[in-house]
């Protein structure tokens, strides 16, 4: 970055040629394949939804869409940005949401990407609150790779502050699951209040070295994640050693 991002929304029809191509960029297809087309997102913003982009300069920095739900809330259906803009970008997308009176905002994300769980967990403050097997069937862009697309689906609370990261005591809790790797994949303490599971360094680098490896990955962490989040737990942290914690309260045990 070359100073401080610019970030607004986005009406005219090359703007959001320009967020179209940016989101190809991201995702690795190829310019006539946006995964998000310029008129797609023309009549989103129509129907009352909106495109923000940040900009360094005039360069085209960030970007993130997200339309209006019943019942005050906002869906986010897609955000990236350079590093270090993410962050600004979502809080444009919340004061915008929130200007409309939305109190919550929901979207989904790789649940394999440990970066983007931290950042939606631990820096927003939002919460893993549902689980979705290949909820997009196979994907085939250059970051999906062709893997299954398992999505975390995440809620955020627009009006509460961020809650500290309470990571609990993981190395106490026993083993229940191995890891492809070989490593211990997941823990769960007795109290049964918290649930661990880690995932790989970089998955997006391990589906172009091994694709086989990183299905098998895939599957061990869904196992883990799809039966907790049942149980009741919800996804609340991420360390930056790539291990989730999920919680539950007192009442959900009972």
């Amino acid at each position: 970055m070359t100073g401080a991002a610019s970030i607004r929304t986005v009406h005219d029809v090359a703007g959001l040629a320009a967020v179209a191509a940016f989101f190809g960029d991201v995702w690795r297809t190829p310019p006539d394949a946006p995964p998000y087309p310029a008129e797609v997102l023309h009549s989103l913003v129509h129907a009352g939804g909106a495109v923000h982009a940040a900009y360094d300069g005039e360069r085209l920095a960030g970007a993130c869409v997200a339309v209006f739900c019943p019942g005050h809330e906002v869906y986010s259906l897609v955000a990236a940005a350079d590093q270090g803009l993410g962050h600004a970008v979502k809080q444009a997308q919340r004061a915008w949401a929130v200007g409309l009176g939305a109190r919550t905002m929901r979207w989904t994300f790789d649940p394999l990407i440990g970066r983007n769980a931290r950042f939606n967990l631990a820096k927003l403050g939002a919460v893993g609150t549902e689980y979705l097997v290949d909820f997009y069937g196979r994907m085939r862009d250059g970051v999906n790779g062709g893997d299954e697309s398992d999505r975390l689906t995440v809620t955020w609370d627009l009006t509460a502050p961020v809650r500290p990261y309470e990571p609990g005591d993981r190395e106490a809790a026993p083993a229940s699951h191995t890891a492809p790797d070989g490593g211990t994949l997941a823990r769960r303490d007795l109290a049964d209040r918290h649930v661990w599971c880690r995932v790989p360094d970089d998955i997006v680098k391990l589906r172009g070295a091994d694709p086989l490896l990183a299905l098998r990955w895939r599957h061990a962490v869904r196992e883990v994640l799809q039966e907790a989040v049942a149980q009741g737990f919800r996804a609340t942290g991420m360390s930056r050693d790539g291990w989730y914690t999920l919680t539950r309260t007192k009442e959900d045990v009972a």
